[in-house]
């Protein structure tokens, strides 16, 4: 068993789009798990944990699994926060029970080895993307929500997978300048919140930027997808890192 009096680090990861056609992502996900998490104080799970959400009431083995595998970490010592993506936006309480994840407010502020962070899955920074923006606002309106959510299972199942088609084919007319965040949007959420760090996913352009907020140094960490490896951000007291672990070969 992991001894909590030892652990000083905190673990962040964005965008693993799991889904059962991809197993190598999966396998990973559950290596690190059961490998680099239990050594954890928190893991913060920055949205598109899922390649898409159909409801809470999906119960298909595969999203079953990855609630197990999730529950098990978080009832051995590390507690798991959840943030919402654009693709999982409708993973809600039952299933964030079923996991032993804690949902957090879309843009939230969390104390770091004494610094103050504001985390976030980082869609809504992209605001050059209009088209994407004008769907956000909408699907998170209640009657949107509320009208998917009355659809049967397999016409969900649907909606989703045509929702993928059409948002690859988007996503490829459009420019990387109009996917990547605004830099203004950037210095207001630090402002507003007071903070000189910003953790963020939903570019799938990991880096560490160097910028200037509330006049002073500030520091923007972009987390990496997980498409072609594993990728995840570890913070200490004393260092940060974004590291990457390759897929295993079968």
């Amino acid at each position: 068993m992991t001894n909590i009096a030892s652990k000083s680090v905190t673990y962040f990861i964005a965008d693993l789009h799991l889904a059962p056609n991809r197993p190598d992502i999966t396998a990973c996900f559950i290596s690190f798990l059961e490998n680099q998490a239990p050594d954890a104080d928190k893991l913060y799970i920055l949205g598109d944990l899922f390649e898409s959400w159909i409801g809470d009431d999906d119960d298909s083995t595969f999203v079953i699994d990855i609630a197990n595998a999730i529950k098990t970490l978080s009832t051995t010592g590390t507690p798991v926060y959840f943030v919402h993506g654009n693709r999982d936006f409708l993973l809600g309480k039952r299933y964030a029970k079923k996991s032993g994840m804690e949902l957090l407010p879309e843009i939230s502020e969390i104390d770091l080895y004494g610094q103050k962070a504001v985390i976030m899955h980082g869609d809504t920074l992209c605001t050059r993307d209009v088209a994407y923006q004008a769907f956000r606002k909408k699907s998170r309106s209640w009657w949107w929500q509320a009208m998917i959510k009355s659809l049967p299972l397999f016409v969900r199942r649907k909606i989703a997978a045509d929702y993928r088609k059409r948002s690859a084919s988007a996503t490829a007319m459009k420019s990387q300048d109009i996917m990547d965040v605004t830099d203004d949007e950037v210095i207001l959420c630090l402002e507003q919140f007071q903070s000189q760090l910003l953790i963020h996913g939903h570019t799938h352009r990991p880096n560490r930027h160097a910028i200037e907020a509330n006049n002073a140094a500030a520091e923007r960490i972009v987390l990496g997808d997980w498409y072609e490896q594993g990728a995840w951000l570890k913070v200490s007291p004393n260092s940060i890192e974004l590291l990457t672990q390759p897929f295993q070969q079968n």
